[in-house]
């Protein structure tokens, strides 16, 4: 994956379930042509860390508009500050990380901890709100975002000896990209007035959990079940009929059983592949290892 390095924008937090490592499949399974079919629009419904979406808009010139849309309002309200702060932002994240870098080990986790507390009381300015989270996820354990049913972050911290906490660059470049970029917040089928034939959809949802180890507690507190793994396909179907190209990626639930078809049933419709990606499918270190996912499309190709 050498040759992304060029790209200067990227995703500015960790996030688990990143696609970066999957970016040369998703290419695959889009089109050719695609730099050649005009100005495009892209939507990404479940944005998260934006590995795809900062790609692609350095990737192909073409796509001159992108809207994305996280049901995460705190991050999406990042990305807003992001686009239109951020200088404030990161004097702020400077701040924070000064204070922080200068303490040991005990008083970084009080401090990690009071930090967090404020967050949670979710009555801080923009600036502050996207300042912790950047600041959570880089000093929380495993850059994990997770949510207890009251939907309070409850990610204890982690030790890490110098973490970045403003990378200054990675922001500013990530500012520069979301200049054409509309930011939504909500479900994910709010995306759906923007299908049309010059539209490419990349949906990355919560996915369905291999093993109940491995179903945590949820990134969002409403979660995720195979009833709206449904009503994602009826999305993608309709999004279809207004001849907008679509890739999904999920779990695949054959890594752990050969005779779960729940995703090749369900997308019967449309193509699916199954692609390789190192993943934890479990809470123990060794539950690491390369595994694969499943990659659904109606682009008509040949794979």
């Amino acid at each position: 994956m050498k040759r992304l390095d060029k790209y200067s924008a990227k995703p500015f937090i960790k996030w688990v379930g990143g696609k970066t490592q999957l970016l040369d499949d998703i290419k695959n399974t889009l089109p050719h042509d695609l730099l050649q079919r005009g100005e495009m629009v892209y939507v990404e419904p479940f944005v998260g860390g934006g590995a795809v979406l900062f790609w692609i808009l350095q990737e192909y010139p073409n796509i001159t508009k992108a809207v994305i849309n996280d049901i995460n309002e705190e991050l999406i309200c990042t990305y807003r500050v992001i686009k239109s702060d951020v200088e404030k932002l990161i004097l702020e994240l400077t701040r924070i990380q000064t204070e922080y870098l200068a303490l040991d080990n005990i008083a970084r986790k009080d401090y990690y901890l009071s930090q967090r507390e404020r967050y949670n009381k979710k009555n801080i300015s923009d600036i502050e709100t996207a300042a912790l989270f950047i600041f959570l996820n880089r000093t929380c354990f495993n850059g994990l975002y997770r949510v207890n049913s009251k939907g309070m972050f409850n990610v204890p911290h982690g030790r890490y000896t110098n973490p970045k906490i403003c990378d200054e660059k990675t922001l500013r470049a990530d500012s520069a990209v979301l200049q054409r970029v509309e930011i939504l917040c909500g479900d994910f089928a709010q995306t759906g007035k923007y299908a049309d034939d010059n539209v490419l959809y990349y949906f990355d949802p919560p996915y369905r959990p291999l093993t109940e180890t491995s179903a945590f507690t949820s990134y969002a507190k409403d979660g995720f079940d195979d009833t709206e793994q449904m009503r994602l396909r009826d999305f993608c179907e309709q999004i279809a009929t207004h001849k907008s190209l679509f890739v999904a990626s999920n779990s695949d639930p054959q890594n752990v059983n050969n005779d779960d078809d729940f995703f090749d049933h369900l997308y019967k419709r449309f193509s699916i592949k199954r692609v390789s990606a190192a993943r934890m499918i479990n809470s123990k270190g060794n539950g690491r290892g390369a595994i694969s996912e499943i990659m659904i499309s109606n682009v008509t190709k040949a794979y």
